[in-house]
């Protein structure tokens, strides 16, 4: 992840709220016979931002609508994807429907049951409001399907963790406050959220939060766990045991580099390089090797020092660790180089 710039940056917003000004924009040209060039729709949290509709199409009984969403100065997979939304009258009610580049949802844990399109709760409620005031202000039924496509939203969603989740064939029309709040890392930590959600529904014995690609190649291979059992944590140690803590899963494994996982020996629960440091003169004296303090990096620290070193690591992380989560749920921790091999454990 990017260092957070030190200028003030612009929020953008979500897919959530791009599907819902498409929505709009559709059902006056469903209702109305045009299609408006843009739109105004109140968010969550009465936020009442315009949506320029990039294309639309009218036919028999049916009207589409589609917005490009800007994710602002977040570095967002979707920034620039374009959100379609086609309406047509049906009956029983608002039904959702996923069209070309939208994921279903394979797994149990999610906010949506198996076999739906992967049309969050929040965004979901967005669409219903519109629709419903929509056609008690126009004098309509509210019986309507809605169809969201992302063209490119397959591959899109390569990036992302919908395949991991069980999200298959798509991206994921998400949000709660219909915000993109740049650099906030909100999407990155509730991912990780879901990721045990899916975890615990699925009885999983063993989970893993590693800092890395080579950390996480590693531990999975350790363990021999399923691509569903590997959360993305990167950074965000303390985002996924804080979760832990209040959703508990059998084992958690924390693995990662010299560097990071030193970080997490003294107490850092954001291992970030913006957001915590290694304190080399207390890695120093609890060493007991003076010159340790002068040394640039924990790495560096480490070709000097050596296996007790990475012992120490291993074993004041997991103290960490432990501290963050019930006694119910067992812990472990691996450190690895960077050429792949296992230095530490504890």
């Amino acid at each position: 992840m990017s260092r957070k710039p030190e200028t003030e940056l612009r929020r953008g917003w979500t897919t959530g709220a791009c599907a819902t000004a498409a929505v709009q924009a559709a059902l006056a040209g469903l209702w109305e016979g045009r299609v408006p060039s843009s739109v105004q729709i109140t968010l969550p949290r009465g936020e009442t931002p315009v949506f320029e509709i990039a294309k639309s199409e009218i036919g028999d009984g049916f009207a589409c609508a589609a917005v490009i969403k800007d994710a602002g100065d977040d570095p967002d997979v979707t920034h620039q994807a374009l959100i379609e939304a086609r309406v047509e009258v049906s009956q029983g009610g608002i039904i959702f429907k996923g069209g070309t580049g939208i994921g279903h949802v394979t797994r149990p844990g999610l906010p949506i049951a198996v076999g739906e399109p992967a049309i969050n709760p929040v965004p979901r409620s967005m669409m219903q409001s519109v629709v419903r005031d929509t056609a008690a202000r126009l004098g309509e039924g509210a019986d309507i399907t809605i169809t969201l496509s992302v063209p490119n939203g397959a591959e899109l969603a390569e990036k992302t963790w919908n395949p991991r989740l069980g999200i298959i064939g798509g991206l994921s029309i998400l949000g709660t406050t219909g915000i993109v709040r740049p650099f906030s890392c909100a999407a990155w930590i509730a991912s990780i959220h879901r990721g045990v959600d899916v975890a615990r529904a699925e009885g999983l014995p063993r989970i893993a939060g590693c800092t890395g690609a080579t950390s996480e190649r590693v531990v999975q291979g350790l363990y021999d766990l399923p691509d569903h059992a590997m959360m993305d944590m990167g950074d965000f140690v303390g985002g996924m045991l804080k979760y832990i803590n209040k959703h508990p899963v059998p084992h958690v494994t924390i693995g990662g580099g010299i560097g990071k996982m030193t970080k997490l020996a003294q107490g850092a629960r954001d291992l970030h390089s913006g957001r915590s440091q290694v304190d080399l003169a207390a890695l120093a004296h609890v060493l007991d090797r003076a010159e340790v303090a002068d040394m640039n990096t924990a790495l560096q620290a480490y070709e000097t020092v050596g296996e007790d070193m990475a012992v120490w690591v291993a074993q004041n992380a997991l103290k960490t660790v432990r501290g963050m989560i019930p006694d119910s749920v067992g812990a472990d921790v691996v450190i690895i180089d960077r050429k792949g091999k296992v230095i530490a454990r504890a």
